[in-house]
């Protein structure tokens, strides 16, 4: 469930960078469980549908017209993204419960993250700011889509 929890972490940052992350892990069969959502991500069009969309919410993200991730559809987006990963990463019979945690870290990292983020652009600018925000996110969406499953 640590999984679960840690991806949600990143979409509350990030919507689109779990499924980046996950499908390329999927297409390398490195998920910790064969379920449903990984063998959608398998999919290649799938696949390269997750990448564009991490890579245009990236580019977006530093445009002075963006949006706060707070907003209804960027939350909507989160909840999304963040549950079907929760899910995705959780043991079998906790699926629902993985979904559950993934959301909810989400919605709660969304909104610490905006102030965090807020902070850091008085300071150093929007770019610069998103340009570290998206190395951390995508970094750590990458690490724990790859990891290791733990041993049972």
């Amino acid at each position: 469930m640590l999984r679960s929890l840690l991806m949600g972490l990143v979409a509350g940052q990030r919507s689109m960078s779990p499924l980046a992350a996950l499908a390329g892990a999927a297409r390398q069969g490195r998920l910790p469980y064969d379920n449903a959502e990984a063998r959608l991500l398998e999919h290649p069009v799938i696949a390269a549908g997750g990448v564009a969309m991490a890579a245009a919410e990236m580019a977006g993200d530093k445009m002075e017209s963006a949006p706060d991730r707070t907003v209804f559809l960027g939350l909507l987006a989160r909840t999304i993204t963040s549950g079907f990963s929760g899910a995705t990463l959780a043991p079998p019979r906790q699926r629902l419960v993985g979904a559950a945690v993934g959301i909810g870290t989400a919605l709660i990292s969304s909104h610490v993250g905006l102030a965090a983020r807020k902070w850091a652009m008085r300071r150093w600018g929007q770019t610069a700011t998103g340009i570290v925000e998206d190395a951390l996110s995508i970094g750590s969406a990458l690490a724990i889509a790859n990891a290791r499953p733990a041993r049972s």
